[in-house]
């Protein structure tokens, strides 16, 4: 699973997420790519599963770039606990996503096969997305 090697401090604050991708919100390596239409956060598993599915409908061919990295960690209180007695330890990872973030692009398949393989990355994914192709793409 993706995560990070170290951190420097072990919990996170929530945070919020307003308004639209700054960073993140252009095709930069491949011609196709998913970019979402809402804000969620994204566990390194919901990740992992998507470029699999991709992966798998590219037949591993071409090229694929994961362009989010979960780098926030998600404290859970163990069950059966009361409140109180601090913060909870981590348990996972998340990639915190706003509208506009590119999440996966590929390279290096037919725009058939690059449109299936996204729908297919897209459903293993909590939120809505689109498929994008680059502006001077031509087959």
């Amino acid at each position: 699973m993706l995560q990070p090697k170290r951190t420097k401090f072990r919990r996170e604050q929530k945070n919020r997420m307003k308004g639209n991708a700054q960073r993140g919100n252009q095709l930069a390596f491949g011609s196709f790519g998913i970019k979402t239409l809402e804000n969620c956060w994204l566990t390194a598993q919901q990740i992992e599963a998507a470029r699999q599915a991709i992966s798998r409908k590219m037949n591993r061919e071409g090229q694929i770039w994961i362009r989010v990295f979960p780098v926030k960690p998600i404290t859970k209180k163990p069950l059966d606990t009361r409140m109180g007695k601090g913060k909870g330890d981590p348990y996972a990872f998340v990639a915190p996503i706003t509208p506009g973030r590119i999440i996966f692009e590929a390279e290096g398949v037919s725009l058939e096969t690059a449109k299936e393989a996204m729908r297919l990355g897209a459903n293993k994914l909590p939120i809505a997305t689109k498929f994008v192709v680059r502006r001077d793409y031509v087959e």
